[in-house]
């Protein structure tokens, strides 16, 4: 059974028959579960309604940094209601991002910052965008005390290492092994997406390598960042199977005890009965 941690089947780029074979893709596949991650208001909603909706999915509340600079008051008292929506198991997609620069980075620090505290006080798992922000994403976080002993406290140790948990996930991690390994240390859990797949993706290939599989998820962020074969077409819930597959190689494991450990994860840490 495969569990994609992180997947936009809010996608506002779907039409209403690729939302349908979106849906029946995942439903004629071994993904037994997604989450439906939001990257602001609308979509967030819609990934509520999904969770109401299908027994598979759950629903991931929040603002992506791209989105920063459209956010105010009556916006974010409007994600903390959904937050507190039948469902819902972390606030996320949350975050900085550098690279692109859409929003001010006085903005994304801004409702970054009120996010990290939404899911602290809502003691809702976070799942994390960082692109090229100089260390900034964990320095915030650190800052607001994500990855404090309170915070800890709210989530299950991980019971084949006995190490605490945060709540903290890395989505589409794209650090380097030895990151993610300081990263695990102070309570943050790693998820791996479909450039592990790619062939000169050495960097993601080291990380998926070394990193223990106790501390590893899997994700598609479909429809972006198909694996290989179908990179450079849109991506679905039901390909995250290709990314076991290539960590279940590296590792030198078979895929099936991939899949068994990254469903365990995902439930443990997205706290699903």
């Amino acid at each position: 059974m495969l569990f994609d941690s992180h997947a936009h089947i809010n996608y506002d780029g779907y039409d209403d028959a690729e939302l349908r074979n979106a849906i029946a893709a995942i439903e004629a596949s071994d993904v037994g579960a997604a989450v439906d991650v939001g990257f602001d208001i609308k979509s967030s909603v819609a990934a509520v309604a999904h969770a109401a909706k299908y027994p598979w999915c759950y629903a991931a509340v929040g603002v992506h940094p791209h989105e920063a600079a459209k956010m105010d008051e009556d916006k974010f008292a409007r994600l903390a209601e959904l937050s507190r929506m039948a469902g819902v198991v972390a606030i996320g997609e949350i975050g900085l991002d550098y690279y692109r620069n859409l929003s001010p980075k006085e903005d994304q620090h801004v409702w970054f910052r009120r996010q990290i505290r939404l899911g602290l006080e809502r003691r809702l798992p976070i799942i994390i965008h960082d692109r090229d922000s100089e260390g900034d994403t964990m320095n915030i976080l650190v800052e607001e005390g994500a990855f404090g002993s309170e915070r800890r406290a709210a989530f299950p140790k991980n019971p084949q290492t006995g190490r605490e948990s945060a709540g903290i996930l890395l989505h589409c991690f794209s650090g380097s092994a030895e990151q993610a390994l300081e990263c695990i240390e102070m309570g943050a859990t790693i998820s791996i997406a479909g450039p592990v797949t790619y062939k000169k993706n050495i960097k993601t290939a080291l990380v998926a390598e070394r990193t223990p599989l106790s501390h590893l998820l899997i994700e598609t962020d479909a429809p972006y960042l198909a694996p290989e074969p179908f990179r450079g077409k849109p991506n679905i819930s039901p390909y995250v199977y290709y990314t076991a597959k290539r960590i279940a190689e590296l590792k030198g494991v078979d895929v099936a005890e991939v899949e068994t450990a990254t469903w365990v994860n995902a439930r443990r840490f997205f706290r699903i009965e």
